[in-house]
């Protein structure tokens, strides 16, 4: 899959390289007690593992992960990636046949240094990714999941405008390797003119 870069005004999406290891493992260090139950690497060994199995589902197309820049000062300050992406076998004469671009797709993999957290920082990449999945690639549908242990994580999701739709039981091995309990929840298409402008919104009045 091609990658490119989303800009914005607090925060800068790269695509996520070999060369990230260390920064990245820098941004896990401050405190690693904020990352429970998300899968965040601790260390260069970790952070350089992350990333290869990040790129490998890169070039198999089911993913696109991102270091998250701050615009500021250039630093690394954590990563997100598109994953779970969808392309549907549309039939011959649908006007969705053979486009070439994704169908659907999850953000996931979301984490911030603390110094970031409650910041403009994922609200802007949240804009960014969701303005590029519903109307670059014309999506019909945007999944978003946490482990159901993470309040802070769903009251994150739900204030960028994500509807809960239920919980998924032991959906995943979550970061302390147990069965993970999952809440999911989704935008879709016809949703996002008006998670749009709340995320615009959150940003002028955070």
């Amino acid at each position: 899959m091609q990658t490119f870069t989303l800009q914005g005004k607090a925060v800068r999406l790269d695509p996520l390289e070999p060369h990230h290891a260390d920064a990245l493992a820098s941004a896990s260090a401050v405190d690693s007690s904020l990352y429970r139950w998300s899968p965040v690497p601790q260390g260069a060994k970790a952070a350089e593992k992350y990333i290869a199995t990040a790129i490998a589902d890169r070039d198999a197309s089911t993913a696109m992960p991102f270091a998250i820049v701050r615009i500021t000062d250039g630093a690394v300050i954590g990563s997100t990636r598109f994953w779970n992406i969808e392309t549907w076998a549309w039939p011959e004469g649908h006007p969705r046949h053979n486009r070439g671009l994704p169908d659907a797709c999850e953000i996931g993999y979301t984490w911030l240094t603390q110094s970031a957290i409650r910041t403009a920082a994922n609200t802007e990449a949240k804009l960014l990714m969701l303005t590029h999945a519903f109307e670059v690639w014309g999506v019909l549908r945007v999944c978003l999941h946490t482990d159901a242990r993470n309040v802070r994580s769903q009251k994150a999701i739900e204030r960028v405008g994500g509807k809960r739709e239920g919980i998924l039981r032991a959906h995943r091995m979550a970061a302390d390797f147990t069965p993970r309990d999952s809440v999911r929840y989704s935008i879709l298409a016809s949703e996002w003119p008006g998670v749009k402008a709340r995320l615009s919104r959150l940003l002028l009045h955070p």
